[in-house]
């Protein structure tokens, strides 16, 4: 008696797992890279706003206490980010950045 791993649709069945598997780790690969892409983009971009908000606080000789600094170099928020390069701009101290 043959067992069902003999049969001749049991290789067909076997061919079909291994492409639906193959596709779908390539699709997961290419998932991932897209994803990784663009964090990658929104980080260099809220790294490139927090620099521009140093250097036209540093331009303007505006005093940077070292948390207000870690304050503009840890966020990530774009929007906020952009807010402070604007107030940088016209700001006094560095604390009206953050009014």
């Amino acid at each position: 008696m043959a067992m069902a791993t003999d049969h001749p649709r049991s290789a067909v069945v076997r061919a079909w797992l291994a492409e639906g598997r193959a596709k779908g780790i390539a699709e997961g690969k290419a998932e991932g890279k897209a994803e990784g892409k663009a964090e990658g983009k929104a980080e260099g971009k809220a790294e490139g706003e927090a620099k521009a908000v140093l250097l036209i606080l540093e331009a303007r000789d505006i005093p940077l206490p070292d948390e207000a600094r870690a304050r503009i170099l840890a966020c990530t928020d774009l929007d906020t980010l952009e807010s402070w390069v604007r107030k940088a701009a016209t700001a006094k101290s560095a604390d009206e950045l953050f009014l």
